[in-house]
């Protein structure tokens, strides 16, 4: 199992990435949310120019607030300062667009956005349409010291249902996505990539498509249960995340909220309800995944942690992490707290990866 960090873009930061790739964690996945964060490329050429083993790329690049080219230019760019040591990953922008007011970019849109930016990804020349024009397309001076498209940067796709998996299966490197810390979910996830692979006719394996997902992670001192303070401060932040993104498929797909928020939907939805319809869209993803504020503190349970964190002491964490691997895992990409950060990746490291 790999143990990669995702960091809220900010370069206050960029020593919380040394010290992580000092305890051993190989990736670094870079957060892109224009309108909450720092500026993804900017953060990761900081981190380029820091580390010297670690793995860097978006986590993830949102599709619709780029044009193919221009995503493919950025991590050439970042690929340029540290060679062979980057990857993109992209997404429809769940969360960056609808911060703004509008959906996350479509499944057809998407599909086309993935086959060009792949192509530019290589330096290739691509049909682009733009603004209703097609035209040849590709980078004029890739030899001149701006981008480097070699050593071949691996594309992740980040996929939630059945339509967006099967895109990956069909253009991607790897799989990016927040499963719940469960191995028959990510039996699942595996075998529907497999079956969306072969219908296009693709072969995938652990050995060449790797499956990545976004949580975080908790050690347990001796005695201590997931409704401690210490747990809360580690882990809230992205266990209250995971109900707005229930509460946005809900409200665009009308989907039925996931059971395990029976005992706090209704509330959670009035609480919403009070801020008008125009402006909610501003409201829903406050603090997102850096904390919790303080009039949502009442929806984080011991329940919502659970089903969104993997918390055990460090045999069990052990446990769970080797039948996660066995069911087809291969990267755990930690997301905690701004203010717990630190403490929360040196006790996994601690744990898990120096064990």
């Amino acid at each position: 199992m790999k143990y990669g960090i995702c960091v809220a873009s900010r370069p206050a930061d960029i020593d919380y990435v040394v010290e992580a790739e000092r305890l051993g964690y190989t990736h670094l996945w870079a957060a892109d949310s224009q309108m909450i964060w720092s500026d993804v490329y900017a953060f990761m050429a900081l981190a380029a120019s820091r580390t010297t083993t670690m793995m860097i790329g978006t986590g993830v690049a949102v599709a619709p607030t780029r044009p193919a080219p221009v995503t493919a230019a950025a991590h050439a760019t970042i690929n340029e300062i540290a060679p062979g040591r980057v990857f993109c990953a992209i997404g429809t922008g769940n969360t960056a667009m609808r911060i703004m007011g509008h959906p996350p970019m479509r499944i057809a849109e998407f599909d086309r956005y993935l086959s060009d930016l792949r192509a530019f990804l290589d330096g290739d020349e691509v049909d682009y349409e733009f603004r209703g024009r097609i035209a040849p397309t590709h980078h004029l001076m890739p030899d001149s010291g701006f981008v480097r498209f070699e050593p071949r940067i691996p594309m992740h796709v980040s996929a939630f249902g059945p339509k967006a998996m099967s895109l990956a299966a069909r253009h991607g490197d790897g799989l990016v996505t927040s499963l719940p810390p469960d191995p028959d979910a990510v039996a699942h996830a595996r075998q529907r990539l497999e079956q969306s692979a072969s219908e296009v006719g693709r072969t995938i394996s652990r050995e060449t498509f790797p499956v990545s997902t976004l949580t975080t992670i908790f050690v347990l001192a001796e005695g201590e249960t997931v409704e401690s303070e210490r747990v809360r401060r580690g882990t809230a932040a992205f266990a209250i995340a995971s109900l707005h993104y229930s509460y946005e498929q809900v409200t665009q797909f009308g989907k039925r909220p996931p059971a395990h928020l029976a005992d706090i939907w209704d509330e959670y939805t009035a609480h919403l309800a009070r801020t008008p319809s125009e402006r909610r869209h501003l409201a829903i993803h406050r603090g997102h995944n850096c904390w919790v504020e303080p009039d949502e503190e009442r929806f984080v349970t011991g329940d919502l942690i659970e089903r969104t964190c993997l918390v055990g002491t460090p045999d069990q964490l052990r446990q769970r992490v080797a039948d996660l691997e066995a069911a087809g895992l291969d990267q755990l990409i930690l997301l905690p707290p701004l203010d717990a950060k630190e403490s929360v990746i040196a006790e996994v490291a601690s744990a898990l990866i120096r064990a």
